[in-house]
């Protein structure tokens, strides 16, 4: 089982994670939504596609940016469809 944790809280857990450059992605559905809280911040991936973010918000605290996805990732990146991705301090274990 492949766990995000930040603040104190379980973000995400799943055992069907996708690991592209280094990075798990976690099913939509095995991510927190309450803990979510959309962002205005994008950025471009040449062969991924365009990212967007979500910063964490748990107990009180928030870590902008901290979650990124691909709505509509480049056919070479298909696989993290529907998948969302940490860092900035959020450990994956």
């Amino acid at each position: 089982m492949v766990t995000a944790y930040w603040n104190g809280a379980i973000i995400a857990q799943s055992d069907e994670t996708v690991v592209v450059e280094g990075n798990h992605y976690f099913p939509r559905d095995a991510v927190r939504d309450d803990y979510l809280q959309d962002s205005a911040t994008t950025s471009v991936c040449g062969w991924k596609g365009t990212a967007r973010y979500h910063s964490l918000v748990v107990y009180g605290k928030t870590n902008p940016d901290a979650a990124w996805y691909y709505p509509e990732p480049e056919e070479a990146a298909r696989e993290i469809t529907d998948r969302i991705a940490f860092w900035k301090g959020v450990v994956v274990t």
